[in-house]
């Protein structure tokens, strides 16, 4: 028998929406023939928009989408994207496959998707190779409700009203794709842009957010903190899983991979703690009076393509593995809420840890997608403290349990728990105190085989379950199944 205690006595505060994040990028099949398939498909959408895709992602309580990179934003250019489609201009998508980027899909395509959404848009300008001006213009065109150039030219456009966009990246990734920047000078760079980002509505200030480190890079978060910080709201971390002993140029198959590197997966995904941990201890240290938060606003698992895709389109399948990657990582950002504001998991729709994905006109929801439907709940309560008694376990000696758990305002608690042990269900003892008694108490379940994915022919393979539980004096019991990531509701 695990023992856990959820203590409502202590938090670390809300939970912000955010951190249940997307990003969709325009990367391989993730916006065209993904999300976007144009007005004129035979495919159902409105305004291009796919309809299916639209109301997965809106059941699953996406809260805000980032676009349009990635590497990608550091070479786009808005004005590319806007005006009549048919002279809009067509560029070479470098980073990615080489392939032909037709623009279709621009500003205000975006912003249709988040209002189909209604989720907040998160727009990565581009600094590595755009200008200051380019990137003021930008959010002049988007949130200026009065009189000027940008906003008259959005009008010119079809939009009259300001879009108000909250969330602005000052690049992406400058320590690499994004311009292969020392932290001194990006940090200087960062600076001036956020200078020239202006609030055009008092009602609606937007929030900034610095390109920050690579993994465990904390040198780069102290170099943009002490440079940049009184100028920034947030600082980025991208952190990606893969197996322990792959390298990036063999990182493994998404399907069909040996038992060790299930395991060793899941050892580098509990990195993250660390990770967080460290950057925001840097945050806090030179942040002075204000909070500056953490946006992990990259993370997710990232194997060998599919064969016989292109390996630019990074298209992988998605099983069990995935799905314990995101409930770790969810815990962990649930679990340090204090500091973490958003996270976006890389990418929505066919490329890496994908929710949803699609070929042609069928649709697939993944083992990932159902771990943010479960634990959807968690968004905008207030954390609770938890703990579980855990065992080593497997090749890589990770703890068979994790676990996080909220209040919402109406007292609801969810308590949501991975069971890492591929061969043994656990048997859970949870005791809840602080919040007085339960009256119920109910249980849903995503099991499997650790390589068990849903595709187009069995696309109900994996999906969340029934699990009884029982309520105790002081909580309740439950057996979770080996390999398999559960959420309780207690009333």
């Amino acid at each position: 028998m695990s023992k856990a205690i959820v203590n409502g006595n202590r938090s670390k505060g809300r939970i912000n929406r955010n951190i249940y994040g997307h990003f969709a990028e325009h990367l391989g099949r993730c916006i065209y023939n993904g999300i976007y398939v144009g007005e004129n498909s035979s495919i159902p959408n409105v305004n291009g928009m796919r309809t299916d895709i639209v109301n997965a992602l809106k059941a699953m309580g996406i809260p805000v989408l980032r676009w349009p990179g990635g590497c990608f934003a550091d070479t786009y250019h808005w004005r590319d994207g806007i005006g009549p489609k048919d002279s809009r201009k067509k560029i070479v998508n470098t980073n990615w496959g080489g392939v032909t980027e037709d623009n279709s899909f621009g500003t205000h395509e975006f912003m249709e998707l988040c209002r189909q959404l209604n989720c907040e848009p998160y727009i990565s300008g581009n600094v590595g190779s755009g200008t200051v001006q380019e990137f003021s213009d930008w959010v002049e065109y988007c949130n200026m409700g009065g009189q000027s150039p940008m906003a008259g030219e959005r009008r010119a456009n079809g939009q009259d009203a300001p879009w108000n966009v909250k969330y602005w990246g000052i690049g992406n990734e400058a320590w690499g794709c994004g311009g292969n920047m020392r932290p001194e000078f990006y940090g200087d760079l960062c600076r001036q842009y956020s200078t020239y980002l202006r609030n055009y509505d008092p009602e609606h200030s937007i929030y900034k957010i610095a390109s920050g480190a690579s993994e465990d890079d904390y040198s780069w978060t102290k170099t943009v903190m002490q440079r940049a910080g009184r100028f920034i709201d947030a600082v980025s971390l991208h952190y990606y899983t893969r197996p322990r002993t792959k390298r990036w140029e063999d990182k493994g198959p998404a399907t069909g991979f040996p038992r060790e590197e299930y395991y060793s997966t899941l050892y580098n995904t509990l990195y993250m703690e660390e990770l967080v941990e460290n950057h925001s201890r840097i945050i806090k240290q030179y942040q002075g009076d204000r909070q500056i938060g953490l946006c992990v606003d990259e993370w997710g698992t990232w194997f060998d393509v599919e064969p016989g895709t292109n390996p630019g389109f990074l298209y992988q399948q998605n099983t069990m593995r995935d799905a314990l990657v995101a409930a770790i990582n969810l815990n962990i950002f649930n679990n340090h809420c204090d500091t973490v504001v958003m996270s976006n998991i890389a990418q929505t729709v066919n490329v890496l840890q994908a929710v949803v994905l699609t070929e042609g006109d069928k649709l697939v929801l993944t083992p990932t997608y159902h771990v943010f439907e479960m634990y959807k709940g968690h968004q905008d309560a207030r954390q609770l403290e938890s703990y579980v008694e855990t065992a080593m376990i497997g090749s890589s000696q990770v703890p068979d349990l994790h676990i996080s758990a909220s209040q919402r305002d109406d007292g609801t608690v969810l308590v949501t728990v991975a069971n890492l042990d591929d061969n043994s269900p656990a048997e859970l003892d949870c005791a809840v105190t602080g919040l007085g008694k339960l009256r119920e108490v109910s249980g849903r379940v995503l099991s499997g085989a650790i390589g068990d994915y849903n595709d187009f022919d069995s696309a109900d393979n994996v999906k969340p379950a029934t699990l009884t539980a029982g309520l105790t004096g002081d909580g309740f019991k439950a057996t979770l199944p080996a390999c398999s990531v559960a959420a309780f509701i207690l009333k």
